[in-house]
């Protein structure tokens, strides 16, 4: 056994014997150091660890209590939790901010030939793919893109791919953000896995965003609502500058995705607990399903299995359970 597989269960055996010999009273060091046959810096290495991990706390007389491990959890993912709710309501100002320039992009629209170069609103999906294809082959320094909706379409990965490639090997920097969901697709981790490959750097969030593209911080594209083939067209200086400034806080907030070699339980506790936070605010399962880019299937199960750990018996009693319960954390 490793080395580091023999500090691992040295803690647990510590901890497991705190919580069997525990009698109200706690366990002493010694006490531990001599019932598990451990020398005292074994011992007190493995209890600084656990102390540290919130699974034991000190109490008088040097004496040492057992935690539950969900009891730690809340201690410590606590202040973690309000941060990212923090940042949440920060990305939706930064939404709601963007959004107020819709008025002024309608204006130009309509404004003198002059502004046409600057905004334009492209309805044919063919239009707004040649765009992509000219605007990427033309790049020469970065290229950020924001892509919900979980699972990517096979066949617009293949168009990319080698399009994509090729801006990569130029030297063009590459930035590609996704939901969380987008890790269970394999296409999409097929891709992530070549892209990263050349450089790219690939991460994904909980919540829901909107589509953009943004190249060389010159020109963007933008997702035009209502209308899903249909991409806004910007050159203006100052909304691009707006666009990238919100992508970059989006970027901030999310998780990086390493493709085939990733890890997805914390993902899909990500998505548990984001399931958890939309239930709480009365949100429907189609609506939280659309939000966090899944299946409205998908998402019923999650809420079952939520409703069964809280022993609800319903939607509406497991969203009263959680808020209570989150109001109580806060």
């Amino acid at each position: 056994m490793s080395q580091e597989a023999t500090e691992r269960d040295t803690v647990h055996r510590i901890y497991k014997y705190a919580l069997a010999h525990d009698a109200g009273s706690g366990v002493a060091l010694t006490e531990l150091s001599t019932a598990l046959v451990l020398s005292r810096s074994e011992t007190k290495a493995a209890v600084d660890q656990l102390v540290a991990m919130g699974l034991l706390r000190s109490q008088s007389g040097n004496r040492l209590v057992a935690v539950s491990p969900v009891e730690a959890a809340e201690v410590a993912l606590g202040p973690l939790e309000r941060d990212v709710r923090l940042q949440r309501l920060r990305i939706e100002e930064s939404r709601k901010q963007l959004l107020s320039f819709v008025a002024d992009f309608e204006s130009y629209l309509n404004s003198a030939d002059e502004h046409q170069s600057h905004f334009q609103v492209l309805d044919q999906l063919t239009d707004v793919r040649a765009v992509i294809a000219d605007l990427t082959h033309h790049s020469r320094e970065e290229i950020l893109t924001a892509q919900p909706g979980g699972r990517r379409d096979e066949g617009v990965l293949e168009e990319a791919m080698p399009r994509d490639q090729a801006a990569l090997k130029r030297g063009v920097r590459m930035q590609i953000l996704y939901q969380h969901t987008a890790r269970f697709s394999r296409g999409t981790t097929v891709y992530v896995d070549q892209v990263t490959r050349l450089g790219a750097h690939v991460r994904t969030l909980d919540d829901h965003f909107t589509r953009l593209l943004i190249f060389d911080r010159k020109a963007a594209l933008i997702a035009v609502p209502g209308k899903p083939h249909a991409a806004a067209f910007i050159r203006e200086p100052h909304v691009v500058a707006f666009v990238t400034e919100t992508y970059e806080r989006l970027w901030l907030a999310a998780e990086t995705f390493v493709g085939s070699t990733d890890t997805r339980v914390e993902i899909a506790d990500d998505l548990r607990q984001s399931i958890i936070r939309l239930l709480t605010e009365g949100m429907t399962d189609a609506s939280i399903a659309n939000r966090l880019g899944m299946s409205v299937r998908t998402c019923r199960r999650y809420v079952a299995d939520i409703m069964a750990e809280l022993g609800a018996q319903s939607r509406f009693q497991a969203g009263y359970m959680l808020a209570a319960r989150a109001a109580v954390n806060t």
